[in-house]
């Protein structure tokens, strides 16, 4: 059973990963008639690269205990509290996720830069420097954490922790010893997914960082597009992918050991109005963290995009309404890239569901009495981590590997719009099984031999018995997908179509030239990419199941 879920996965990330990056780091390697193999010691023995490999491990790992430390208590708050505007602050806090890099670092740049608020208030700056590259890592994944955490905590049955009270626990006894074990898987895959993004960050570091910092992302870019030593980037990318595959196979033996099925609630009997002067102080706490570090960058980029020659206005946003009025920047009119996003990103979700949904099916299948084999083991461990991989491989590699190996029959997809969402769904799919496995593997085995002794079949119990518990986690991911692929750049920027760009696509385009006029409608364009994220995730949200779901 389970190799027949897990065909599935294999099949679709052998054909549109594996390939792809294995060809194009073969053709780096494999010039003027040989193998370059020498080419591997002499770039890892330069000093330089070695201070680039140095800077990418150690601001990853700062950048995600600074995440962990912000946004626990946010997924504390939005998973255990009811307070007026949680549905709202929910969606909001997603939308950095779908914004370009080069659009959110502009608006750090914009508060944190010569000019900025800090400058003008306090004469303090902080671009070119460490601080505002983690800052901006936790403005983009303060939602990972809150999401992935927050899900599942939101399930957590509070009377276990209650009950260690009443046999003597304090209050951090009690969390320490019952909830957090019950966490410490969903906490280590936000982690893990906080780690990989922040690993291969590209736009936030190249606009923040300026040329004193570079991660091994930014040396790819550099090597490649700038450069054009495509030996140099093949190994820089290998290098790349062996440090996260080896991360992940870690994660995926030492999580896997800690796991256990949890007892799981309805999340509408856990949320509760603040009670005492602690969480009504934690609750203000969480909102000043998101109003400083994510709601006031976002106003940023909507005080810019009304902000005209001509003073305060919608200057900008009319200029977008035709092709031939932005300055030939596009075949087409610059909104139709909205039109061009939504769709790619609802099939992106679609193919990410489905072949995420498989993948996590596949990683809860247990053994007889929950045992499996020590090469059954192995296998499942292997299979985790390479669900993982894309997150952590360059997306200029993909980008390439696309286009120099999907355009010869049968699969001739250069051409096709359809490559697009196939780009995005490898970024979806890694969200869909980090937010479901967890939930997936706290149902209790014997739920499902109970439903079978009563007689239903496989597929009726699965639909009884998981699809109740894991239906929440599944639109959780769905909102994931969909947010991942609105503002997935990396890959999209090299496949997509002249006359059918995405909304990143169209917003890098008009900050890579010159003036005022491309700066506003960069600025509006990204503004409008943030209405539509809120709205779709705040649409997700009515679509929950309950009155306190997580979606």
């Amino acid at each position: 059973m389970r190799l027949g879920l897990m065909a599935v996965p294999l099949g679709f990330f052998a054909l549109f990963f594996g390939y792809p990056v294995a060809a194009i780091t073969a053709r780096g390697l494999h010039a003027d008639g040989g193998w370059q193999l020498a080419r591997i010691a002499e770039v890892l023995g330069d000093p330089d690269v070695l201070n680039v490999l140095w800077f990418t491990v150690w601001q990853a790992a700062a950048s995600t205990g600074l995440t962990l430390a912000l946004a626990l208590p946010g997924a504390y708050v939005f998973a255990r509290l009811d307070f007026p505007g949680k549905q709202v602050l929910r969606a909001v806090v997603t939308v950095p996720f779908v914004l370009p890099t080069v659009v959110a670092g502009s608006a750090f740049l914009a508060l944190l830069g010569r000019g900025g608020l800090l400058d003008e208030l306090w004469g303090v700056r902080l671009d070119t420097t460490v601080w505002a590259i983690l800052l901006a890592h936790v403005f983009f994944n303060y939602a990972v954490v809150v999401r992935t955490v927050g899900g599942l905590w939101a399930q957590l049955d509070p009377r276990q922790e209650e009950a260690a009270r009443v046999l003597g626990a304090g209050r951090f006894a009690a969390w320490r010893r019952v909830t957090l074990p019950a966490l410490g898987p969903a906490v280590a895959g936000a982690a893990l997914m906080v780690f990989l993004f922040t690993f291969t960050s590209f736009g936030a570091v190249q606009i923040l960082g300026g040329p004193r910092y570079a991660t091994l992302e930014v040396e790819i870019y550099r090597q490649t597009a700038q450069l054009l030593d495509l030996p140099t980037a093949a190994v820089l990318t290998l290098t790349q992918f062996a440090a996260v595959a080896s991360l992940l196979a870690v994660h995926a033996w030492t999580v896997r050991r800690r796991e256990s099925a949890l007892r799981l609630v309805d999340a509408s009997h856990t949320a509760h109005r603040p009670r005492g002067a602690g969480q009504w102080a934690l609750l203000a706490g969480v909102l000043t963290v998101i109003a400083l570090l994510i709601l006031l960058p976002l106003a940023v980029l909507v005080e810019r995009s009304f902000s005209g020659p001509d003073g305060y206005g919608f200057a900008f946003y009319e200029v977008l309404a035709s092709a031939e009025e932005s300055g030939g920047t596009f075949i087409v009119a610059p909104l139709d890239a909205l039109w061009n996003s939504l769709q790619y990103a609802a099939v992106a979700t679609v193919i990410a569901l489905v072949v995420g949904g498989l993948a996590a099916a596949a990683l809860t299948v247990r053994g007889p009495r929950g045992k499996e084999p020590t090469r059954t083991g192995r296998l499942v461990r292997g299979f985790d981590a390479l669900l993982m991989l894309p997150l952590g491989t360059s997306a200029v590699t993909v980008g390439f590997g696309f286009l120099i190996t999907l355009d010869e029959p049968p699969l001739d997809l250069r051409a096709s719009w359809f490559l697009v969402p196939l780009a995005q769904a490898l970024v979806g799919v890694p969200f869909v099984v980090r937010t479901m496995l967890p939930v997936l593997r706290a149902v209790d085995d014997r739920l499902r031999e109970a439903a079978t002794v009563l007689g239903a079949s496989p597929l009726r119990a699965w639909r009884e018995v998981d699809l109740p518990l894991v239906r929440r986690a599944l639109l959780i991911a769905a909102g994931f997908a969909f947010a991942v692929s609105l503002g997935e750049f990396g890959a999209t920027v090299f496949i997509a179509r002249p006359d059918n760009p995405t909304l990143p696509v169209a917003v890098a385009r008009f900050l890579g030239r010159a003036g005022e006029l491309n700066y506003g409608q960069a600025m509006a364009l990204s503004t409008i990419l943030m209405v539509v994220c809120a709205a779709a995730l705040l649409a997700l949200e009515r679509l929950r199941t309950n009155r306190s779901g997580e979606f």
